[in-house]
């Protein structure tokens, strides 16, 4: 299976599904398109049969360097729409996936940023490269994650790690985010293809049945449920596109410069 923007692949043999967001010459930046692409990918995915783990990876340098921040420029209304757009394809893409029983695992290289950290968390296993990066990025442009990143961080990482991605702008190394409990391994480039050989292996052959189980008892336990708290994340986004410093943000951004953010 494959698209322009997102490709599959999948061995019947193994039960592995390997989706690859393959806009390498934006970093896999997501921008409509990409979004739309990496719903149909996954709807494609869900009516498969016999899928044991499903391998979230980008082409290129780069995981995801988070939302297209092109496509947010002008006024609040475009961004705004921009913005729905996006999260219409992502957010169900989102929940799709992890209702599923096939464990998803992120193998990262290179930056997750923004919406590329958030997928990142939302997996429920990551691999990275001894290189790889992640941060936030939101606190960039004036606005706050999306994609699931608030719900993971918290969940993941607890308020007190998740304020200071967000607040410090801290960006992680793969160690610092593995000892944060982000990330689960991490590998030298020379040995990342074979560590996550052996762990797709080990995901693909357990009970993929109780894997799905435990995934849902898992959210339960986390209390506010997902697909409330994408809601949630939408408004609080859209309402930021509204702020002047969301307008500053995505300014300075473009024009690659440092942001004055004034507060309001």
């Amino acid at each position: 299976m494959t698209d322009t923007l997102v490709t599959t692949a999948f061995d019947a043999g193994t039960g592995v599904v390997r989706l690859t967001f393959n806009r390498p010459a934006a970093l896999n930046a997501i921008d409509v398109p990409l979004a739309e692409a990496f719903l149909a990918a996954v709807t494609e995915i869900n009516d498969l049969s016999g899928v044991r783990c499903i391998v979230l990876t980008g082409a290129g340098r780069a995981f995801m360097a988070g939302g297209d921040v092109s496509s947010m420029a002008g006024t609040s209304e475009q961004a705004g729409a921009a913005i729905n757009a996006i999260l219409d394809a992502v957010n169900p893409a989102i929940l799709l996936l992890r209702s599923m029983d096939a464990p998803v695992i992120a193998a990262v290289r290179g930056v997750a940023a923004g919406a590329g950290l958030s997928l990142t968390l939302m997996a429920d296993l990551v691999i990275a490269e001894e290189d790889a990066k992640f941060l936030v990025a939101y606190n960039g442009i004036g606005a706050v994650p999306d994609c699931g990143g608030s719900w993971a961080l918290a969940h993941k990482l607890g308020a007190g790690r998740a304020a200071e991605l967000m607040l410090l702008g801290r960006t992680l190394s793969a160690s610092e985010a593995r000892d944060w409990g982000m990330v689960n391994e991490v590998a030298p480039d020379s040995e990342f293809d074979n560590r996550l050989n052996r762990m797709i292996e080990k995901v693909a052959q357990g009970p993929t049945r109780a894997f799905g189980a435990f995934r849902q008892l898992i959210d339960r336990a986390n209390g506010d449920r997902l697909a409330d708290h994408l809601e949630a994340e939408r408004a609080a986004f859209i309402e930021m596109t509204r702020t002047g410093d969301f307008a500053e943000g995505v300014s300075a951004f473009l024009a690659k410069r440092a942001s004055e953010f004034r507060g309001r």
